[in-house]
């Protein structure tokens, strides 16, 4: 009932708080995500002539747990529902092991509110690092001023642009300085002064500037590519005794998960990459299960052209039942459009704007997935529910993996599928995207009740 209550509360002082926050803080906000905060640094950085060469890359140490309430409830004002908030803050957790404990600090531990509590305590943040904007009505307007630094956050991370190594501890200082008194500071092993030529890695990429005065942004190492090849890795001994079929159920939301995420920069190489690594794993595997036969009948048994619109013979897949596993570099990158300055879906005038986007702005899909996406104008059919936000799409792989596990294409030999409750025309094209739990529970209405038509 709580969560309830929060996200009531929450979508009352969202929109207000959303024509007050700044225009580069991307994190827990509607129409905004990961990828605009990536996009943000490239603009900031990209150009041959670009001057805000010196980077902070901060993180703040335990930034949900630390939040200075008096400060918090002072910044929320005489909002009406102040008290329900002071209660949710004050209310402490029950640790298994430990009991109950009071919460002097901090906001509630995986509460719906509590992204949005995080931003309201974050506000200001980019006025005390010093970055000036130019007033609207001109035409440079929502662009920093010259010397001024440019400060993109998501969240708790943060990445501050300077034009000197001294104005950027500078900046590092005063931010301490405006961050004390909310109870927050900076993780002084993950914060460090850069340049951009060194790199630093954000939000899983990373993002260098070359010799040659080029900026790449590719996914990063240690925290994306590294943990992708260990999670891969373990899956597959998890496989080991399972069937083909098991491996293609298993890996491909993994695998599309993260190729979604790491679309829009510069992963052409890292998926190939990928792409030759999960085939050695493959190869592993089938050389495991099958342990007395010969390599050749191993390779004609797993490997072959199972995806029939690509001319690629070395695709794992399951002869059974023709399911297949997705390659990494068969999603194509594709160059994420930045939300236009502070625009927020909850502001009435920009709703020409919100629907422009939302119509030029495609998710990850297949050609095939997304012509169904758009002609169920993006809603399940079983429910009327939508099956992918696009104002807040998933902002992470493992985010982009669940909505994959969530959302499952009907196959076409469902004749049976129901639209809205009524069977489709006979021989007509019968494919559906549907919510997995919608489909589960008309599966089980046909299970009780057999003679009815689902």
């Amino acid at each position: 009932m709580d969560r309830c209550h929060q996200a009531r509360v929450r979508n009352a002082l969202e929109p207000e708080w959303e024509a007050r926050f700044e225009p580069k803080s991307y994190g827990f906000r509607p129409g905004r995500g990961c990828h605009d905060a990536i996009e943000a640094l490239y603009k900031t950085l990209c150009h041959k002539t670009a001057r805000r060469l010196w980077v902070v890359d901060a993180d703040l140490a335990s930034a949900f747990d630390k939040i200075d309430h008096d400060h918090l409830l002072a910044a929320i004002g005489s909002f009406p529902a102040r008290e329900l908030i002071r209660g949710w803050l004050k209310a402490g957790v029950f640790e298994p092991g430990k009991g109950f404990a009071p919460t002097w600090e901090g906001t509630p531990q995986g509460g719906v509110i509590s992204p949005c509590l995080l931003n309201v305590a974050l506000h200001g943040l980019e006025e005390a690092a010093g970055t000036r904007y130019f007033a609207a009505g001109t035409t440079k307007a929502g662009k920093a001023r010259l010397g001024s630094p440019v400060v993109v956050r998501y969240a708790d991370d943060l990445v501050a642009c300077c034009h000197t190594r001294q104005q950027a501890e500078q900046v590092k200082a005063r931010l301490a300085g405006w961050l004390a008194p909310r109870g927050l500071a900076f993780n002084e092993d993950k914060t460090r002064i850069v340049h951009a030529s060194e790199g630093f890695d954000f939000l899983g990429f990373n993002v260098r500037r070359y010799p040659n005065g080029k900026l790449l942004i590719k996914p990063a190492k240690q925290q994306a590519v590294k943990r992708l090849r260990e999670r891969l890795a373990s899956e597959m001994r998890a496989l080991r005794g399972s069937n083909a079929a098991m491996v293609v159920i298993v890996l491909n939301p993994v695998i599309r998960g993260w190729a979604a995420y790491y679309r829009t920069v510069v992963s052409s190489q890292v998926f190939s990459a990928l792409d030759h690594y999960v085939w050695g794993l493959t190869w592993k595997w089938a050389r495991y299960s099958h342990p007395g036969k010969p390599r050749r009948w191993v390779l004609t048994r797993h490997f072959g052209k199972f995806n029939k619109f690509r001319n690629d013979q070395w695709v794992f897949g399951d002869r059974d039942h023709g399911g297949y596993l997705l390659k990494f570099s068969w999603t194509p990158i594709t160059r994420h459009v930045m939300v236009k300055g502070a625009a927020s879906p909850d502001d009435p005038a920009l709703g020409q704007y919100w629907a422009d986007r939302r119509r030029k702005v495609k998710p990850p899909l297949d050609g095939y997935t997304l012509h169904l996406l758009t002609r169920q104008d993006g809603r399940c059919p079983l429910c009327g529910e939508h099956l992918l936000t696009l104002d807040q799409p998933p902002q992470s792989p493992s985010q982009w993996e669940r909505w994959w596990l969530n959302v499952t294409r009907q196959a076409i030999t469902h004749d049976y599928l129901v639209h809205h409750g009524k069977p489709g025309p006979p021989g007509g094209n019968q494919t559906r995207l549907v919510h997995a739990s919608c489909h589960r529970r008309q599966l089980a209405r046909q299970c009780r009740n057999p003679a009815q038509p689902t």
